[in-house]
């Protein structure tokens, strides 16, 4: 028998005993991701305090801060050199996690963690508007590929890690797992896999363990509780609507703005939006960074509405300005900030107009970056879980939801595209695919796919379905049975089904059977 068919047989063997395999390799998965993430956590803040301390140093001296300014334009230079070095080091990186998962790229894992790292903290050094959560799902996710290759881990369990790597990003970088996890099976893996499931869970609470170990285990907002009362829950549904409308907005805008200012060259754009930085930090240094000092700003001091609606325009235009520049950084976090601009300045109307108790206003700060995150990535079970993380408390559950769903239907009912789904589809060039798929091997990958109710599937024989010619099932997991694939099998909804398809091919027979299961297709 031929390698390839052993190491094939061996595969489908494997698959049904491997939870103490998947648990390992989650451990092994939230211990790098851990470490990566604490690491570029850590530089972030030093680099956040440096610009602060600069800032501080230079006002009112001219000559220093012509110099200040010809240094950004030089880190802007220094940071376009190291996005040409590695392109898929630009802007979030969840895009290219999702896209490396989906089978379109095949990135250089280490050659991504050192231009991520370095870009990402001159980027923050320059004091640009760019949140360190989505890189630091990118850099779990690499860490994670590059304990793959050195352990000469299968296609199968790569795919699988650089899932549960990303997830565990995440939870380092807020201290909330359940929401790494969530968003692993959401965004990035976009299906309810048992296996991802198994070893998401152990890398998120291991990689929070280990950035606790270094951050402490406080929570990234501390608010009053208030109860909103039931009769006045149409509130909620109308603030819903408005961060609906809101996200829909900010996704249109922000591709437009990375349409048009990416035209400008690369050097010339990222020196230009560097010295923007520098220029802006002189007058208004709150907009600088992720937006830890707009939160304290908002929650502490409670700015008039006047001041809240032009703090809300600056950091979204400086957002746009950071992110269209292609400089390592990520929109996650900021988005989160201006979904809590837009509900404090929501809750005053609330206050003025409809009678709103003033207690109440922090409940719907808080509550609004769950919706306007549900709204612009089209995630509200991870926006949900992860404010409840982020806060710590429980009793805004009901509210949370409300809002989430209200955004997240209003959003979709719109037809706008999910915006990590718009920059991934912005971010895949033809070539691009061609390269990945002449550089993979023959090896076969097993890929899972839960059969949704409506699914066109549902009710159907193996053998009246086409399923392309390199496709095999290998099994069918129905409840706790497992059910042995024959060509008179039926099909039911709630199926999971764990498909053989070549490496070569994955990414083209990967969307080909999610349309084919998909029940709106």
């Amino acid at each position: 028998m031929r390698k390839k068919e052993k190491s094939t047989f061996r595969k489908i063997e494997h698959h049904r005993t491997e939870t103490f395999f998947l648990i390992v390799r989650g451990l092994e998965v939230g211990v790098v991701a851990g470490l990566v993430s604490a690491l570029y956590r850590f530089l972030l803040s030093k680099a956040e305090s440096a610009n602060h301390a600069v800032l501080t140093a230079i006002a009112g001296k001219p000559l220093y801060i012509a110099l200040f300014l010809a240094a950004l334009a030089g880190i802007g230079y220094l940071v376009s050199w190291l996005v040409r070095w590695q392109p898929l080091s630009s802007s979030s990186g969840i895009p290219q996690i999702t896209g490396e998962i989906r089978g379109h790229l095949d990135a250089p894992w280490w050659q991504v963690l050192l231009a991520k790292i370095a870009g990402g903290t001159l980027s923050i050094l320059s004091g640009l508007s760019l949140g360190r959560e989505g890189p630091s799902i990118q850099l779990g996710g690499m860490a994670a590929k590059g304990i793959a290759k050195v352990t000469k881990a299968d296609k199968t369990t790569q795919l699988r890690m650089i899932s549960c790597g990303g997830g565990a990003g995440l939870a380092a970088a807020f201290n909330a797992p359940l929401a790494g996890m969530m968003f692993t099976l959401e965004e990035i893996h976009k299906t309810l896999d048992g296996n991802i499931l198994c070893m998401g869970i152990v890398s998120t609470i291991t990689a929070d363990y280990i950035s606790k170990l270094f951050f402490g285990q406080n929570t990234v907002f501390h608010y009053t509780t208030a109860d909103i009362p039931l009769k006045s829950y149409w509130i909620l549904l109308l603030l819903g609507i408005v961060l609906g409308l809101a996200g829909v907005g900010y996704n249109a805008l922000m591709l437009l703005g990375q349409k048009w200012i990416g035209k400008i060259k690369a050097p010339v754009r990222m020196m230009l939006v560097f010295v923007c930085s520098g220029v802006l930090g002189l007058f208004v240094p709150q907009l600088l960074g992720g937006g830890h000092t707009m939160v304290t700003l908002l929650l502490q001091e409670h700015p008039t509405i006047k001041i809240l609606i032009l703090l809300l325009l600056g950091k979204f235009l400086f957002s746009l300005l950071s992110f269209a520049s292609g400089a390592p950084g990520g929109i996650f976090f900021p988005l989160l900030i201006l979904g809590t601009y837009l509900g404090a300045i929501y809750a005053e109307a609330a206050i003025a107009w409809f009678g709103l108790a003033p207690e109440l206003w922090q409940e719907l700060v808080v509550v609004s970056m769950a919706g306007f995150f549900a709204a612009i990535v089209r995630a509200p079970m991870t926006g949900i879980i992860l404010v409840f993380e982020m806060t710590g408390n429980l009793d805004s559950l009901l509210p949370l939801a409300v809002v989430s769903l209200t955004s997240y239907t209003l959003a979709d009912l719109l037809g706008s595209t999910p915006i990590y789904t718009a920059l991934l589809e912005n971010l895949l060039r033809p070539e691009d695919k061609a390269a990945a798929r002449r550089n993979r091997p023959g090896e076969k990958v097993l890929k899972t796919y839960v059969l949704p109710l409506g699914s066109a599937l549902d009710g159907k024989c193996i053998k009246d379905i086409d399923w392309g010619r390199h496709c095999l099932i290998v099994s069918i997991e129905r409840g706790d049975t497992a059910v042995t694939p024959k060509g008179d099998t039926t099909l039911h909804a709630g199926d999971t089904l764990v498909v053989m398809v070549s490496q070569r091919r994955f990414a083209r027979d990967n969307d080909r059977l999610e349309a084919l299961i998909d029940p709106k297709s």
